[in-house]
């Protein structure tokens, strides 16, 4: 843009920023909105590079400005509100809490315990089937039994760690489902 032509925008746009400012604050409802927007503005014609003359400065700079509000409208609308902030500050961080951090590890420690107190074959099944979510028919070929003995020896394995964590063991699918058993019971 030509040092004359910016000259001429830049006066227009220092004479005319109160009716800017007006007009953007009752299109964009919100004078903080106007004013970010009108700012932007400016600097967006500062490092404009326009090289012939503006047929209509006025709606030009002021088009300029709605752009500006437009794109930062858009930018927050990414953005978490206020509420939506303190509602997070508000949330309790749980993981925080180092009393539950070291029961988690107490737990975890206890679980390995366990799992290592099973036989080879039943251990690896509990893993496969628990950690790896493989289909029971997936872990039934690798180890060249049926898928009914699987289920056994997954059971047997989650009896037996439910046993050592002091938990009951449910029974989340097949026959049983959703009954809650005691480890002791059997």
């Amino acid at each position: 843009m030509s040092e004359s032509i910016k000259a001429s925008l830049r006066a227009l746009f220092l004479a005319r920023y109160a009716q800017f400012r007006k007009h953007l604050h009752l299109r964009l409802g919100s004078e903080d909105l106007a004013n970010d927007a009108l700012q932007e503005a400016y600097l967006r014609v500062e490092k404009s590079t326009v090289h012939s003359a503006v047929r209509y400065p006025s709606a030009y700079l002021f088009r300029i400005a709605l752009n500006v509000a437009e794109d930062q409208r858009k930018s927050n609308s990414r953005l978490l509100s206020v509420g939506e902030v303190e509602a997070l500050y508000d949330m309790a961080d749980e993981a925080a809490d180092p009393a539950r951090s070291a029961e988690a590890r107490n737990e975890l420690e206890a679980l390995e315990r366990a799992l290592a107190e099973l036989p080879r074959r039943r251990r690896a099944i509990v893993l496969a089937a628990r950690v790896d979510e493989m289909p029971h028919k997936d872990i039934a070929a690798r180890y060249g039994v049926s898928a009914r003995t699987v289920e056994k020896e997954l059971r047997a394995g989650l009896e037996h760690c439910c046993e050592r964590l002091g938990r009951d063991f449910i029974q989340r699918f097949g026959p049983g489902a959703g009954k809650q058993s005691s480890c002791d019971d059997r």
